[in-house]
């Protein structure tokens, strides 16, 4: 009965992969690169090959070029929300839906959707549009990739409010860098064609730094390298088979540090295509009645964290952490566990007492591996 009800949902998942959309990113390594300028482009040629294209939502920040890019393209009108006694403009999704276009452009795939609007992201609004056969176009800033901020968090200048979930990215059936030099990109700046005159001085001072900018387009580089390996690996799948592989990341109550373990394990497991889980072993000190709120507040914010990056939370009771981590790795058939760099006084205590040694022992016999994350 398993085996019959896990071939009808892989069944199911292929006919579901089938009837969705194609979806097209274009990355940038900051605003101002010219993504949202290309993908009107792209439209311009698809509605002269006859294709019903639709603008669902650019935003074009008054950019004279850009905006000359709207003109002969069909636009949909954007829904109107109340916030706070204001006015404000949104993706109409279900407009979208009802019309049912071939192709549609929508911009700024991070962006935060106007509290009441159906979905809380774009990026789950372009997820809706997808799954109902529609093909998508669309453009985000390497910056807003969330499992990035482990790596970046600390480096940029600016904090990064608005993010997508790795895998979002990794969807896309096409994923194009839109490239220019970042002496090139300056000098766009300072000619006003990215942001007024009276912005340009205070973006100079903040984002828009060489050092910066270089880091984000190396980065942007790798993603779209990291990207085109999985997606060959993908198409070629069926000619050799490998190992499947399921990783598992160990988090205390540390918040920082959970969230980087968190990141740095999406990332991996999205390299890997491959299913992940997050594990906390609550010990007796660490029950309801004993750790501290602030505690609790950061655990429910990681595993919430886990889960928008495709995770799954496993939240077990045991006073021995290794005995309780071994059992769960088997339990989930892992073949890769991660932990963060222990604090080298506990790691001695474990090892001395042979706790640590012996798991090391059982994950050799499991061949299961184990990654110690920085």
């Amino acid at each position: 009965m398993e085996e019959q009800r896990k071939s009808a949902e892989h069944f199911l998942e292929l006919i579901k992969q089938s009837r969705r959309g194609k979806f097209k990113i274009y990355l940038g390594m900051s605003a101002g690169v010219g993504k949202t300028y290309r993908m009107l482009q792209e439209a311009h040629n698809l509605l002269r090959n006859g294709i019903d294209v639709q603008v669902a939502y650019v935003e074009t920040h008054g950019r004279e070029e850009t905006d000359a890019m709207l003109v002969g393209l069909p636009v949909l009108p954007r829904k109107q929300l109340y916030y706070k006694g204001n006015e404000l403009e949104d993706l109409d999704v279900d407009l979208v839906l009802q019309l049912h276009p071939e192709v549609v452009l929508v911009d700024e795939l991070a962006h935060t959707n106007v509290p009441g609007s159906k979905n809380n992201k774009r990026w789950q609004d372009v997820m809706e549009i997808l799954d109902a056969g529609i093909n998508v176009i669309s453009a985000v800033n390497i910056q807003h990739v969330e499992g990035l901020q482990a790596e970046i968090g600390d480096l940029l200048s600016v904090d990064v409010h608005e993010r997508i979930p790795d895998r979002v990215l990794q969807s896309a059936d096409e994923l194009l860098f839109v490239d220019i030099s970042v002496e090139d990109l300056l000098a766009r700046l300072k000619e006003g064609k990215i942001y007024k005159k009276d912005k340009i001085e205070r973006a100079l001072k903040n984002f828009f730094r060489s050092d910066q900018l270089l880091l984000l387009r190396e980065l942007a580089l790798k993603e779209l390298a990291g990207h085109a390996i999985m997606k060959h690996e993908r198409e070629h799948s069926q000619e050799k088979k490998r190992r499947m592989e399921r990783f598992m990341v160990c988090i205390g109550t540390d918040e920082k540090k959970a969230k980087n373990l968190i990141r740095r394990t999406s990332r991996l497991a999205s390299y890997y295509q491959a299913d992940w889980y997050v594990l906390y072993v609550q010990t007796p000190k660490e029950g309801p009645n004993k750790i501290p709120l602030d505690k609790q507040r950061f655990l429910i914010n990681n595993f919430k964290l886990a889960t928008e990056l495709g995770g799954q939370v496993l939240q077990v009771l045991g006073r021995d952490v290794p005995a309780c981590i071994l059992e769960q790795v088997l339990k989930m058939e892992i073949t890769t566990l991660c932990i963060g760099t222990p604090r080298w006084p506990f790691f001695r205590i474990l090892w001395t007492m042979g706790i640590f040694r012996s798991l090391m022992k059982k994950l050799e016999k499991v061949k299961v591996d184990l990654i110690i994350l920085s």
